[in-house]
């Protein structure tokens, strides 16, 4: 199955070199027309004013509107609008619509893109891999750097609770506005960035505000094609300067399809699940009594993993409905020798898309080969062992009960009396977390 990609007139050019002398004397500053100090100062671009909600709408998900199309959102259409304009004015580094894409044959459908020169026109990373978090480094490349053409507007909650957009709005330098600007180096069709506060130059890691702007932006676009995902550093994330992705896909992602098994239900009816018989093991969380609790749950577990070194990826999926949390072990399986030469010289970093069934591919042959085995032999790499993965979700665990009154075991089907239970247990009290066919136990 050949994947169709919309194509629109693209002026192909390497974008971000030296600006020409022109335009340092039409933008000031260092030439470059960026977003320091030296030229932000007056600057305008287009803010987007989103409404902030309590609940997420429990419209179609992405496996189930093949039957009718989802109504188009302003913010959709805003995005790929801009998107467009970009390529016409030849921002981006190369053509992705002249990727090949397809489908390969198999139970959950993995997608291979051949993309032979975007690992030679991306940036470099520039910090260790070995650790998740690290301090801000303003001499590295950072997105303050880039220039306000690569810009497509801000995005912002609204003052009084209502959309609004303004197609020329000043920088409020003061209050740090976060951003959706384009990714240069796309993978995909309307490929972003979302950049939130991005004066304050934060480091690659999650915290509650930024994760909320993230599901908040989900919400907001309204179209099941758009995800959004994350990598931490150690996970492929390449530039340390906090910033989500989202592009548009219209298939399913493989893990999308995937099952799971419900494990838990946290007191604000947050529901977590745990990935079945797929190549990563990862963990699943949807529901909650507000959207700002499904954000608090998986932000507290991320900013869990960040604090206790281990690398993961995350995807917003269906509309901020559905998150998928994976945290992943091949950059130190790399470090350590264990990956075997021929998934080496493939030279595919797997990151948030390539774990979701988004496989860029940088070689013919890989394409051309692209097989369903071959991508569960990659993305088993990534996974963490059933023990390490055991380790983690009780660190989750204790995280997420701690951040609230108290947790509840729902993993029904693993107890021995087959009466449905439900055992509430005191946030600092003795739990037990069934995962799998394992017990782990968690003892304070």
């Amino acid at each position: 199955m050949m994947l169709r990609i919309k194509r629109v007139p693209t002026v192909v050019s390497n974008y971000q070199k030296d600006e020409t002398e022109e335009t340092a004397r039409r933008s000031g500053g260092c030439g470059k027309n960026c977003l320091r100090s030296c030229c932000i100062t007056g600057a305008k671009l287009p803010l987007y004013a989103f409404k902030k909600l309590n609940k997420i709408d429990a419209e179609n998900d992405v496996l189930a509107i093949e039957e009718k199309e989802p109504p188009v959102a302003f913010l959709d259409s805003l995005i790929l609008g801009e998107w467009e304009d970009r390529m016409q004015r030849g921002l981006f580094r190369y053509d992705v619509t002249a990727c090949e894409t397809k489908v390969i044959p198999g139970e959950y459908g993995f997608i291979a893109q051949l993309n032979e020169g975007r690992h030679l026109k991306k940036r470099p990373t520039e910090f260790r891999v070995d650790k998740v978090l690290q301090p801000f480094d303003g001499n590295k490349f950072n997105f303050t750097k880039v220039g306000q053409e690569e810009v497509l507007f801000q995005f912002e909650a609204s003052e009084n609770g209502e959309v609004q957009f303004y197609p020329s709005a000043h920088i409020d330098v003061e209050n740090a506005p976060s951003v959706v600007a384009i990714n240069v180096s796309p993978i995909e069709y309307g490929h972003v960035l979302l950049i939130p506060r991005i004066l304050e130059c934060l480091p690659q890691r999650i915290d509650r505000e930024s994760f909320l702007l993230a599901l908040y932006m989900a919400v907001e676009v309204r179209n099941p094609y758009f995800r959004l995902g994350y990598n931490s550093l150690g996970a492929f994330a390449t530039i340390n300067h906090l910033h989500f992705q989202a592009y548009y896909l219209a298939v399913p992602f493989p893990i999308e399809k995937a099952p799971t098994k419900k494990i838990a239900t946290s007191n604000d009816e947050v529901i977590i699940s745990e990935l079945l018989n797929y190549p990563v093991r990862g963990l699943v969380f949807e529901g909650g009594d507000t959207l700002q609790d499904l954000s608090n749950t998986v932000s507290d577990a991320c900013i869990c993993l960040q604090e206790n070194n281990i690398p993961y990826n995350v995807l917003i999926s269906d509309c901020g409905k559905r998150i998928f949390l994976l945290p992943q072990c091949y950059a130190e399986k790399q470090a350590l020798g264990e990956v075997s030469q021929e998934l080496l010289d493939t030279q595919v970093n797997p990151a948030v898309w390539e774990i979701s069934g988004h496989m860029v591919l940088k070689r013919r042959k890989d394409y051309d080969e692209a097989s369903d085995e071959n991508a569960w032999r990659l993305l088993a790499e990534v996974s963490l062992s059933d023990e390490r993965f055991c380790e983690v979700k009780e660190l989750i665990f204790e995280a997420i009960a701690n951040g609230e009154d108290s947790i509840e075991n729902t993993a029904d089907t693993m107890l021995k009396d087959p009466i449905e239970e439900k055992n509430t247990i005191p946030k600092r009290s003795h739990r037990t977390m069934v995962a799998g066919t394992q017990e782990c136990v968690v003892q304070q």
